[in-house]
């Protein structure tokens, strides 16, 4: 490795999280009013959107969606994706018009500034809590009924680099079945060469996106969990294999 790649990486890396904090300093006033009410999540997401292109175009990735179907307005979905980089929030954000909620893990809710807006927009779940993950549905549940979506990337956390696609935890497909709605299946083929975990790596690019047809779920019992889960599983395995 060059001391010339070694510099490029470092700066970055530095320049992501640049990226991350200047627009939410420049929108703060429009996010704090944003988040002062649990309605008014939809003008948060919207400001969220915003956030999340000015990063994808600011760190030189040229996204590429493709998606086979288009959510309809006011229509609650499970929105379902691989899980390899930090930019995958962001380009699940710029995906989906739809607002959903993130449910994700409660450690990123000590990032400085990021993690502040992160506890008061999306659902934390401590895996390690068998009484967290629990109360994840009441509150999942709870947005669904308000008639928002909901995104959870069901790895359960960022696979080792080796492994193409970890086995996908039952929560998100039991809670799809529930509810009755579609399972959006969305696959990322490029985020773990674009800007994965490792810090010495990554670099500016073309950044693709899948969307698959909607999985429904009517009818569907919670016996159906497993067969739902691998389904969905198959889809996104099989476009990363074949890529």
């Amino acid at each position: 490795m060059t001391i010339v790649k070694q510099t490029f990486w470092i700066f970055y890396r530095i320049w992501f999280y640049v990226l991350v904090a200047v627009p939410i300093i420049i929108m703060l006033p429009l996010l704090l009013l944003s988040i002062a009410k649990e309605s008014w999540y939809p003008y948060f997401y919207r400001l969220a959107r915003l956030w999340a292109r000015f990063i994808l175009i600011g760190m030189g990735f040229n996204t590429h969606i493709n998606l086979a179907q288009k959510p309809e307005r006011k229509a609650s979905y499970m929105f379902i994706g691989n899980h390899t980089s930090m930019a995958d929030i962001m380009l699940m954000l710029v995906v989906s018009e739809n607002p959903f909620v993130f449910v994700g893990k409660k450690e990123l809710g000590k990032i400085p500034l990021f993690g502040f807006f992160y506890k008061r927009s999306c659902i934390l779940v401590d895996r390690s809590s068998e009484k967290s993950r629990k109360a994840v549905f009441l509150r999942a549940q709870r947005r669904l009924n308000q008639g928002l979506s909901i995104c959870i990337f069901p790895e359960g956390g960022v696979p080792d680099e080796d492994i193409i696609l970890d086995d996908f935890k039952d929560g998100a497909f039991r809670l799809a079945i529930n509810h009755q709605i579609p399972i959006v299946p969305v696959v990322f083929l490029d985020n773990k060469k674009r800007f994965p975990f490792t810090f010495f790596s990554g670099s500016p690019g073309k950044m693709r996106v899948v969307g698959f047809p909607f999985i429904p779920t009517t009818g569907l019992l919670v016996s159906d969990t497993k067969d739902l889960n691998k389904e969905t599983r198959s889809k996104i395995l099989n476009a990363l294999q074949t890529d």
